[in-house]
């Protein structure tokens, strides 16, 4: 998605669901921006995986520190108690080594992700160890820019909805069944306001 993308979503959104016209009002002039590096962003959805953005920033924080030059080689020549000393999980800190290994063996570039669909690029990713399908979901949406993302296994987005819509307790399964189609093909703009409901920080992964 570029700027006039996001605007036409906005604009869509806003006319189809007064709920969204209301976040999209409030939060004007905010949105997702590409980092447009793959495999700084699957290290970093690794990062943010099941702690708060705050925590998660950090973290990455200090990892940057540690690790200036965020290449899957230079991270591959970090040790498990240098990556575990900025906070990372022993859990995690194999999961980060896992993504560098499968980046360095394949030597993937941008061509890579374009030629796949969104189907394709959350199976080929999740078959990596830590990368689930909400990692690879956060890829698409943050590094892919990929426009109808709707990452239901991710609890902001699950509170964000039951908070505007008044539908109670959701499952992943019963807000794709309830909203997907209500909000396509712009649920990443739609789950980019939902989250901006509930946290004053921007999430960035």
């Amino acid at each position: 998605m570029d700027d006039a993308q996001w605007a036409s979503a906005c604009r869509e959104l806003s006319r189809r669901d007064p709920v969204m016209k209301e976040l999209i009002r409030t939060f004007k002039g905010s949105r997702i921006v590409s980092r447009g590096q793959p495999f700084v962003t699957l290290v970093r959805s690794v990062v943010g995986q099941q702690i708060s953005v705050k925590a998660a920033d950090a973290i990455w924080t200090r990892f940057c520190v540690l690790c200036p030059c965020i290449t899957p080689r230079h991270v591959l020549a970090l040790t498990h108690d240098e990556l575990r000393s900025v906070g990372l999980s022993v859990r995690k800190v194999e999961y980060i080594h896992a993504v560098a290994e499968f980046f360095d063996t394949r030597r993937v570039g941008p061509a890579y992700w374009a030629r796949r669909t969104d189907d394709e690029i959350i199976a080929e990713l999740s078959s990596i160890r830590g990368i689930g399908r909400w990692s690879a979901e956060m890829f698409l949406m943050f590094t892919l820019l990929r426009p109808n993302v709707f990452p239901t296994d991710d609890i902001g987005l699950l509170r964000g909805l039951e908070k505007h819509y008044g539908v109670g307790r959701l499952t992943p399964a019963a807000a794709k069944h309830q909203f997907f189609e209500q909000f396509s093909p712009w649920n990443t703009v739609a789950t980019w306001f939902l989250w901006r409901s509930l946290d004053p920080v921007e999430v960035q992964y």
